[in-house]
């Protein structure tokens, strides 16, 4: 297909907690007349982004269970074949795709997808790899992780969010090290998501060559291991919360576990609340906002994600079940 008639496709990737979501849901807000379907990966066996994002027209599609760069020759294929099909049968409309991954992925097999399937290949378009760097967290990040280097080092651009959480002599060394590390991605600073439309789409910033230079190995296949420290675990209830015991229980827990707790998120059934709690943390700095209103009839409950190193599950289980209304 003439490139001018490829669906277009940015991949958006950045560690655990960096501002993927909130990036995300700008550009879905944005009124720039583009119709996007929205690919998301999780890490765990539940997904709670989805609910996180704020709803409009486009189409959603979650990958659970499992990192996408293992599920990537089968689930991501699929999902992008099926998008194809609906498309092409005038079910759905969409001119691009965004695909959202796990802060746990490397981001170079999503990548590879669309050079080792023809089919894909032929009917998108590899756009941009868009990483979002932590600015506060991510010079410890980078230190222990592979995949956060990895992010990094396939970014076309680099949005770097949370600079007012930092000082400017902060950012003016981590700015440095990613140049170090990618000197082909632009570093620029964003503001809860607030970066231009023109600098996240259609930026033609994937170039394969400059890839096979930064990576020989990148066309092969190539066995990885997970960092086995690196668990995830859900909380459900069909029960609401306390929120007084919640808030007391969660700021002891962070206290003591917060170095080890990478991402934690939610989305909340509170007693006494008409609206659902979006409920969202980093290491030692955790937030809730307002959501939507439950609807009439529909079937309230919470559920919580903690992403992090050997934390104790049983112990963060058995405290929030602790926390619930009586």
């Amino acid at each position: 297909m003439a490139e001018n008639n490829m669906v277009p496709v940015t991949i958006l990737t950045g560690f655990l907690g960096a501002g993927k979501t909130t990036l995300l849901n700008r550009i879905l807000k944005e009124d720039h007349g583009h119709r996007i379907a929205v690919i998301e990966n999780e890490f765990g066996e539940s997904g709670v982004d989805g609910e996180i994002l704020e709803r409009t027209e486009e189409q959603i599609v979650e990958m659970n269970n499992g990192c996408i760069c293992c599920t990537v020759r089968g689930d991501l294929i699929r999902i992008l074949g099926d998008l194809k099909e609906k498309r092409d049968g005038g079910k759905l409309k969409f001119d691009r795709v965004v695909i959202e991954t796990t802060g746990m992925a490397d981001p170079g097999p999503v990548a590879q997808t669309f050079f080792t399937d023809e089919e894909i290949g032929n009917y998108y378009l590899l756009d941009s790899i868009l990483t979002v760097v932590d600015a506060k967290h991510a010079p410890k990040q980078l230190d222990e992780f592979h995949e956060a280097q990895e992010q990094v080092g396939f970014a076309d651009r680099i949005l770097m969010s949370k600079t007012d959480l930092v000082t400017d002599t902060d950012v003016e060394n981590l700015a440095k090290r990613l140049k170090g590390m990618n000197p082909r991605a632009p570093v620029k600073k964003v503001h809860f998501g607030e970066a231009k439309i023109e600098e996240i789409l259609d930026i033609r910033g994937f170039n394969l060559n400059a890839i096979l230079e930064l990576d020989p190995e990148f066309l092969t296949d190539s066995h990885h291991e997970h960092h086995d420290e690196v668990e995830s675990f859900v909380f459900k209830s069909d029960k609401p919360f306390d929120g007084a015991k919640l808030e007391q229980f969660l700021s002891g827990m962070i206290q003591v576990y917060g170095p080890d707790l990478l991402r934690y998120k939610g989305v909340l059934w509170m007693k006494g609340k008409k609206q659902r709690v979006v409920f969202q943390g980093v290491h030692m700095m955790m937030g809730g906002d307002m959501g939507k209103e439950w609807g009439k009839g529909e079937k309230k409950s919470s559920t919580l994600v903690f992403i992090g190193k050997k934390l104790p599950k049983d112990l963060f289980l058995a405290g929030l079940e602790q926390c619930l209304a009586a």
